[in-house]
């Protein structure tokens, strides 16, 4: 791979998480730093504040096992896939921006936290799915059902408007029953994943 290091021999190594894509910090790298990562498969950047090598997790442990390495276009920055073992952020944090390293589902994670407001919540009179939660996982599930037969009818008709609109419909439901089971899309994910083997 070819890196243009800077002026002081250095260059920009972003880290991100390889299963949540989340970044995770900033750190510098020279030649040997390099080198020295891909053959440990641990991270180490070159100090710019100790003049020296620093691995990541030399003291407290919180390393970060190496996935992939990539350059960017103009080759004077990497972005550098790991898998962290703890927090990487030296305050303790998950990420040097105080962001928590969880797997997000876009939009999907916020109807989930949404549903849990709600349910938490337990006004029944302003809220569907707290008035839904109310009645039991029993009436949770029936309504998956129904919202899974109009599915497949919509399926088979030639409306794709109708179509999106049940699938809305049943996703929405799927996870509240979901969440009405004690899970989340993360428990779906690892499931499935589990399946590859």
């Amino acid at each position: 791979m070819k890196i243009k290091y800077d002026d002081n021999g250095l260059v920009p190594a972003i880290i991100q998480d390889f299963t949540t894509k989340k970044v995770l910090m900033l750190g510098y790298m020279n030649e040997e730093s390099y080198q020295k990562t891909l053959e440990t498969k641990t991270v180490t950047f070159y100090s710019r504040s100790k003049q020296r090598l620093w691995t990541k997790g030399e003291e407290s442990g919180n390393i970060l096992n190496l996935v992939d390495i990539k350059n960017d276009c103009d080759n004077d920055s990497l972005l550098i896939q790991v898998t962290p073992v703890g927090p990487t952020c030296h305050t303790g944090t998950d990420t040097c921006w105080k962001e928590e390293n969880k797997s997000s589902y876009g939009f999907f994670s916020t109807l989930e936290d949404v549903i849990s407001e709600r349910v938490a919540n337990k006004d029944t009179k302003k809220s569907y799915v707290a008035s839904l939660f109310s009645k039991g996982i029993n009436k949770v599930a029936q309504k998956v059902g129904e919202e899974a037969v109009e599915t497949v009818i919509e399926a088979m008709d030639n409306n794709d408007e109708l179509f999106l609109y049940e699938s809305a419909d049943l996703l929405f439901h799927y996870l509240m029953l979901l969440q009405a089971k004690g899970f989340t899309l993360k428990d779906i994910e690892n499931e499935l994943k589990g399946r590859q083997k």
